[in-house]
């Protein structure tokens, strides 16, 4: 009889929590996307590439701009199948043309769709299903997962029925909108480290969306960081969002900030080896209650230290000796 998975026993029947790569870096011109897809070979998928058309796109020249995006999707730099794209917002009449376009000329679907500035559940179901519609029009198999940008007043009053859409796999928070929303009642030091953790209005929506992302199985983006030169400071940002703010991912707009953000959000080589150990004892206990170094453990804590593994998966770590089989008979070395 085959050893069942921690995903065949742990969720009893429901979904497992998304996993995604750790990093979400953004790219808009011809030169940077070049350049981002490049640096995802040399690297591996670690970290997506969000070829962007809202900010990317000159205006007058969205069109031309999804043409040139779509090109790239599924093309012979894209070896993983990890490229997003981040599409027009929902005011901006150019959003549904970006979806027809992408979708229509793209050599393969992309990983998923960004969707910025939603302003309430209503905007981001109808851009959800607008996405589902064509992807059925255009004979795409398999649906394609949304993203949600919360940095709206109406977004994070909503959060946690954003987060319960079907459809969308991850929540980003917004971090410049969000405080420019406020029209300078948040300080521009808000903006930037360390006031992005410390101002209580800014911390309140970081939290919301972390915890709404959670509740429904979803992944939690955080901010990007504007520091470009000293990469420390990315480092120290990518470790509170994940061990004080909870989040699993994080944006980058610049190349040197990536690894800084993937080793941030990796798991360390002890935490991994001890998830292992623990979940093939119990897989080998048919996941019944086990002991491990005089520590009682069960299906709860078999979750947690499944999460671990699923997330060193997704760094590119190696797995240690023989906890590859917890993945399954079909599983690759990288990604679930």
């Amino acid at each position: 009889m085959r050893a069942l998975t921690p995903a065949e026993v742990l969720f009893d029947g429901e979904v497992q929590p998304a996993v995604l790569p750790p990093c979400d870096h953004y790219a808009g011109s011809e030169k940077l996307i070049r350049k981002s897809l490049a640096l995802q070979v040399q690297l591996g998928p670690v970290f997506d590439v969000t070829l962007d058309c809202e900010d990317g796109a000159q205006v007058g020249q969205e069109a031309a701009h999804a043409e040139l995006v779509a090109s790239f999707i599924g093309g012979e730099d894209d070896r993983f199948g990890r490229v997003g794209v981040r599409i027009h917002d929902f005011q901006n009449r150019a959003w549904r043309d970006d979806v027809r376009i992408i979708l229509r000329n793209a050599k393969k679907p992309p990983a998923y769709v960004t969707l910025p500035k939603i302003r309430s559940v209503f905007d981001a179901a109808e851009m959800v299903a607008f996405v589902e519609a064509s992807r059925c029009e255009l004979g795409i198999d398999a649906p394609i997962p949304c993203h949600l940008l919360i940095e709206t007043h109406g977004a994070l009053a909503e959060v946690f029925e954003l987060a319960a859409l079907p459809g969308v796999e991850a929540l980003s928070f917004g971090l410049m909108d969000f405080v420019s929303a406020h029209n300078g009642a948040i300080p521009d030091t808000a903006m930037r480290s360390p006031g992005q953790f410390e101002h209580p209005l800014v911390r309140r929506a970081k939290l919301e969306i972390a915890a709404a992302c959670h509740a429904h199985g979803k992944v939690a983006s955080h901010n990007v960081s504007t520091e470009v030169r000293d990469m420390s400071v990315i480092a120290n940002d990518a470790a509170r969002a994940r061990n004080e703010f909870g989040y699993t991912r994080m944006w980058s707009i610049h190349p040197a900030q990536i690894e800084p953000i993937v080793s941030a959000f990796s798991p360390r080589a002890d935490e991994v080896a001890v998830a292992a150990s623990i979940l093939l004892a119990a897989q080998q206990a048919q996941w019944g209650p086990t002991r491990y170094q005089d520590t009682l453990h069960d299906r709860a804590s078999y979750r947690y230290y499944w999460s671990v593994l699923r997330r060193a998966h997704a760094t590119g770590r190696a797995m240690p000796a023989g906890a590859d089989a917890l993945f399954g008979p079909e599983a690759s070395t990288r990604g679930s």
